[in-house]
């Protein structure tokens, strides 16, 4: 195999093993370019949004990870 193409299958691995998260991130792109195309918002505005909603999005996946492991382990999930 190439290296491109191990490239490529790792690539995909990452963006398919969690399909809610993937899904979050394009819909943030999308809304994301519905307001910056379709207003007149500066670009500064996007980054932000971009910004604010990927690292809501991270915490959000972290949280839902930790609780189906927690669960898994048979503890309490609701701490977290």
């Amino acid at each position: 195999m190439s290296i491109s193409k191990d490239i490529w299958g790792e690539l995909t691995k990452m963006f398919v093993s969690d399909a809610r998260v993937t899904g979050f991130i394009l819909a943030l792109v999308a809304v994301t370019a519905a307001l910056c195309f379709g207003t007149d918002l500066p670009p500064l505005f996007a980054g932000a949004f971009l910004l604010c909603g990927s690292l809501s999005i991270l915490v959000l996946g972290v949280r839902a990870e930790a609780r189906r492991r927690l669960a898994a382990k048979g503890r309490a999930p609701d701490k977290i």
